[in-house]
């Protein structure tokens, strides 16, 4: 593959992947102007917000199904067209329902869109060339949510949010045009293996089932406020989304063998879910009321709202690089627990500033936000590596709905808290403002709760082992060639044992890449042993592994492998 080709598959898989992050938090902005223009109400637009992170995660796992079944190629494109049009729509939308239908349209497209491109990332780009095609990709992703509120308050301020949508045309065509000419129409580098329909995709009623369980429930939270919760327009759906939740349990469980039943045994993979839940629902819901409070109560401008929450994303970004340092020295669980909790305290410390009503009141809780977000990444990762081999695209799936339907939780369960202490407030003789500060300061301190609850529960299920000072490691017993002979681990310094790159072979087990070092552990012997492990639902313990010049670093795949038999409730402790 030439290196103009790759580039053009990466630009295929990086723009219209750019567009769909960049309208989870483009139009957080434009809100309060969107509800004066189109005479919304409070749940109209709760719909508007909601609608497009509903759709998407509801139909994320059938885009997977599409990309597998129908193919890489036709999966994107469907997606980018569909996406392209309903933003389109959306843009010369004149009613609320409109709006709100082109919305989960868009939703739609981006689940065919996301699964697609992962696929095309992991089976047409040459193995040498993905490693900085996921780094691109995850630049792009982050860039897009960092940079969406700053967008939308420009665009809005000075063209108007139908504008919002507008952009995605060209970004559409052009994405469509790319993937026309640099994707092939079958994967060059794919096996046949690789072309067929995995048998870890959830039956199709399963998937049903559950987007029907989990629009009517969202429905229930919305709409609840509006009728009140005993009324029949709340009842009925509720019932009935119960009894979706009930045959999805009753589906499930028919076979306990099925990829999902062995993933939800997995500590690691359903901790890390419940916490990326409580995240979702404290942190998402406050940003969609915190738009409204900066332009309604304080009267700022939607330019100066959007630059309101750069703190949360410049702290997110610097404190990212130093992310994978702290996990090393104090392991995945103990820095994604400080991670929830700085979140927790910064949205109490949002909370107090609120009241004072300036930014540099709101500057520290936006920054401890952004800090504790960035340190809470660790649990995304560690709960995917949890997954088995034949279960991996299922578990990446599963995962980015649920990060996707917390969303839609958090606006609609912090929304239900803030709509009715504004209501309280407003019927003990507040003026407009003070109710709807009351009812923010309320929606924050119900959020603060939400993800402190995830921080014991990222301790417990992802818990490591302390990682094993050098000195510990002096003196190893290892098998090489038939015989028994120890050797010295050398400590590890600064430029001593990396190559020029960090890391001179990624790990093809899709475990964390290891450091590669003077004297290390056999590549290929780890490579095979996690590999392996990946794969079955029993485990083993390793076989001693030979210690050869540059190696993969014997403390890390020591922890590693640790952290892995702890996940399955097996306790190992390396040779000494």
């Amino acid at each position: 593959m030439s290196r103009l080709r790759g580039l053009s598959i990466l630009v295929a898989i990086i723009l219209p992947s750019f567009m769909t992050a960049l309208d989870n938090t483009v139009v957080n902005v434009a809100f309060p102007q969107i509800q004066e223009e189109l005479a919304l109400s409070e749940s109209g637009l709760k719909w508007v917000a909601t609608v497009y992170p509903l759709t998407f995660s509801g139909f994320l796992l059938l885009g997977g199904r599409c990309a597998d079944s129908r193919g890489r190629r036709p999966t994107l494109l469907s997606g980018i067209a569909l996406f392209t049009v309903s933003s389109l729509l959306c843009s010369v939308s004149t009613s609320g329902p409109a709006l709100i239908a082109c919305r989960g349209l868009q939703g739609v497209g981006a689940a065919l869109i996301m699964p697609a491109s992962l696929a095309v990332l992991s089976h047409d780009l040459l193995p040498r060339a993905r490693n900085a095609g996921v780094s691109a990709l995850t630049a792009a992703l982050a860039t897009a949510l960092a940079c969406g509120p700053v967008i939308s308050g420009l665009i809005t301020e000075h063209l108007g949010w139908n504008w919002l949508f507008a952009i995605n045309v060209p970004l559409g065509v052009l994405s469509f045009l790319v993937t026309v000419a640099a994707i092939p129409c079958s994967s060059t580098y794919g096996t046949t293996a690789q072309r067929q329909v995995p048998r870890s995709t959830l039956p199709l009623h399963t998937m049903t089932l559950a987007c029907l369980f989990f629009g009517g429930f969202a429905y229930c939270l919305i709409e609840g406020p509006r009728y009140g919760f005993t009324a029949v327009a709340i009842v009925v759906p509720g019932i009935m989304s119960l009894i979706c939740a009930i045959a999805v349990v009753v589906t499930a469980s028919t076979n306990r063998h099925t990829p999902l039943v062995d993933l939800l045994r997995r500590r690691a993979f359903t901790g890390g879910m419940v916490t990326q839940l409580l995240w979702g629902l404290g942190v998402t819901g406050v940003f969609f009321f915190t738009s409204q409070f900066l332009q309604n109560v304080l009267d700022f401008s939607p330019t100066s709202a959007g630059l309101t929450f750069t703190p949360v994303a410049s702290a997110l970004l610097v404190t990212a690089v130093l992310v994978p340092r702290m996990v090393r020295r104090w392991g995945d669980g103990r820095v994604s627990a400080v991670g929830l909790l700085l979140v927790a305290l910064g949205l109490l410390l949002v909370a107090r500033g609120s009241a004072a009503g300036g930014f540099a009141d709101l500057l520290p809780g936006l920054a401890g936000i952004g800090i504790g977000s960035a340190m809470a990444v660790p649990l995304t990762t560690r709960a995917l590596e949890s997954a088995p081999g034949h279960a991996s695209g299922i578990a990446a799936g599963l995962f980015s709905a649920t990060r996707e339907a917390s969303g839609v939780l958090g606006i609609a369960v912090v929304g239900v808290i803030v709509t009715y202490r504004r209501h309280s407030a407003a019927s003990a003789g507040a003026a407009d403002d003070g109710a709807f500060l009351a009812g923010y300061q309320a929606g924050l301190y119900t959020a603060a709760a939400l993800v402190a609850i995830g921080a014991p529960v990222a301790l417990c299920t992802l818990h490591s082992p302390r990682p094993r000072t050098p000195k510990a490691m002096t003196g190893r017993l290892v098998v090489a060639e038939g015989r028994v002979r120890r050797c010295r681990v050398p400590r590890l310094t600064r430029g001593s044992g990396r190559s020029g790159s960090g890391s001179d072979v990624p790990s093809p087990s899709g475990f964390r890449d290891f450091d590669v070092v003077r004297r290390g552990y056999a590549r290929d012997q780890v490579d095979h042993y996690l590999a392996a492990l990946s794969e079955t639902r029993s485990a083993a313990s390793p076989p001693p592994f030979e210690v050869v010049g540059r190696g993969y670093d014997c403390r890390q795949v020591d922890v590693r492998i640790r952290e892995l038999l702890a996940d399955r409730g097996i306790s190992w402790s390396p040779p000494v």
